[in-house]
């Protein structure tokens, strides 16, 4: 993976916040810092696009002739199933 130089600027409160996560000893350096928040954000773009993905799917399929207590069991068993 190729490596791009960036030059940023920051406020000097953000620089101070920037600073004191690095003495905290929650990163090495500034660099590490910034692409952790960047990775981060990255991460929760990606869950809302899902999420919108989700919303548009049960848009979509219409009124369900279930009920509720059904939609909560099967949600329930899917959920169990995903995350152990």
């Amino acid at each position: 993976m190729g490596v791009v130089r960036k030059s940023i600027t920051f406020t000097e409160q953000q620089d101070d916040w920037i600073k004191k996560q690095v003495e905290q000893g929650d990163f090495t350096n500034d660099s590490e810092y910034i692409r952790h928040l960047v990775r981060t954000h990255q991460a929760s773009q990606q869950d809302l696009i899902e999420l919108e993905m989700a919303l548009e799917e049960g848009l979509m399929s219409g009124v369900s002739d279930k009920s509720v207590e059904d939609i909560w069991k099967e949600t329930e068993l899917r959920y169990g199933k995903k995350n152990g």
